[in-house]
């Protein structure tokens, strides 16, 4: 049983290790041929966001406004799939622990 606890424990560190990783790592998604970009944090966060003036057109904001959303979702899409393996391995190894709920 103590051995089992040492490998929660490695685990947990492991986990954490892994997730303040991703928190401080950043990926880029953009839209318009680059014209919207985005900066998302490993973690999800949005922390910054660059617009071409090019692309700025009073008279079709919407336009603009579809181009933000897919510069985000693309960039949230890559720290999505930057978490998953970062935490794939960690997360299926819990359930070798032989635990229930794990």
């Amino acid at each position: 049983m103590q051995q089992i606890l040492q490998q929660a424990q490695k685990m947990q560190e492991q986990l954490m290790s892994a997730q303040e990783e991703l928190a401080n790592t950043e990926t880029t998604g953009s839209a318009g041929g680059g014209l919207v970009t985005a900066v998302v944090s490993g973690s999800g966060e949005l922390k910054s966001l660059t617009i071409d003036p090019k692309v700025v057109d009073p008279d079709d904001v919407e336009t603009l406004a579809d181009l933000v959303v897919a510069a985000v979702r693309d960039a949230s899409g890559k720290a999505q799939q930057m978490a998953a393996e970062a935490m794939g391995p960690l997360a299926g190894g819990m359930g070798g622990l032989g635990l229930p709920g794990m």
